[in-house]
C-alpha cells in the first residue's frame, strides 16, 4: 500500500473499475485507485456485489475474484451499531439518505481527505474535514 491521502471509494468507482463498456470512467476509477489509500467498509462490498448480480449477472468466481482484489488493495473497516447510530444522525443533519450518511460516518471514522462517489454533493466539506469528490465530473482534482 503506498503513503498517499486516504480516500473513501464509493461502490460506484469499483463498478466502473469493472466495466466493460464504461471506458472513460473506468480509466478514471483506477487512476482514483491508482493514488490514494483506498478506504471501504462492507456496505461498499455489499452495494458491488449486488449490482455484479442484479444488473451484470456476473458469476460467483468472477465476482470472489474481483472482490479479493478490491480487499486486497484497500483497507476495509467493519461497520458497527455506533456508526448506525451516527449516519442517522448525519441524516438528520445533512438530508442525505441513510445509506449515503452511513458512507460518510465510515470515511471520517477513518480519517479520509475524500470519499469519492457520483451521488454526493462535488466539493461539499462535511465536518470540516471530508471532502465529497465527484471524480468524473469534479473541475478541480484531489
Amino acid at each position: 500500500m503506498s503513503v498517499n491521502e486516504r480516500a473513501f471509494i464509493d461502490s460506484n468507482i469499483f463498478i466502473y473499475l469493472y466495466s466493460a463498456t464504461e471506458i472513460k470512467k473506468q480509466k478514471i476509477a483506477m487512476n482514483c485507485v491508482d493514488n490514494y489509500d483506498c478506504v471501504i467498509s462492507t456496505q461498499v462490498l455489499n452495494e458491488f456485489c449486488n449490482v455484479c448480480v442484479k444488473k451484470f449477472n456476473i458469476n460467483a468466481k468472477e465476482l470472489n475474484a474481483s472482490i479479493k482484489e478490491i480487499i486486497e488493495g484497500s483497507i476495509l473497516l467493519f461497520i458497527d451499531i455506533e456508526d448506525v447510530s451516527n449516519a442517522i444522525s448525519l441524516h438528520e443533519k445533512l438530508g442525505y439518505g441513510y445509506w449515503d450518511c452511513l458512507m460518510l460516518v465510515s470515511a471520517l471514522k477513518s480519517e479520509c481527505k475524500y470519499i469519492f462517489t457520483e451521488d454526493l454533493q462535488d466539493g461539499q466539506l462535511i465536518e470540516n474535514r471530508l471532502i465529497i469528490k465527484n471524480i468524473f465530473q469534479s473541475t478541480t482534482s484531489p
